[in-house]
């Protein structure tokens, strides 16, 4: 069965912004560390955004100041709010769990920022 599932992608203009969203089950969402990484096209996949269990943050340089990462344990979901977006953060986002319970992807979500 499907354990994290993202959403929230789509085409934004320069400047945008985009809210994604990443639900996991029980003990995934539960992990020791959740996060986003993101795979621009021909190029490798990065990590954007960490969270750990104890509430500690970590941004790649690249997004410093233009996004958040953030959960919503009442609703087992983790989300990235991406503000001033540029074409270079044009990629496939995907989430991840990882840690105690297992390594667990999602499928992940197109962003397309035009200019």
């Amino acid at each position: 069965q499907v354990q994290v599932v993202e959403s929230g992608g789509g085409l934004v203009p320069a400047g945008g912004s985009l809210r994604l969203a990443c639900k996991a089950s029980g003990s995934i969402f539960s992990n020791d560390f959740m996060g986003w990484y993101r795979q621009p096209p021909g190029k490798q996949r990065d990590l954007v955004a960490t969270l750990t269990r104890g509430g500690d943050r970590n941004y790649a340089d690249s997004v410093k100041g233009r996004f958040t990462i953030s959960r919503d344990n009442t609703k087992n979901t983790l989300y990235l709010q991406m503000n001033s977006l540029k074409p270079e953060d044009t990629a496939v986002y995907s989430c991840k769990s990882w840690g105690f319970a297992g390594d667990y992807w999602g499928q992940g979500t197109q962003v397309t920022v035009s200019s």
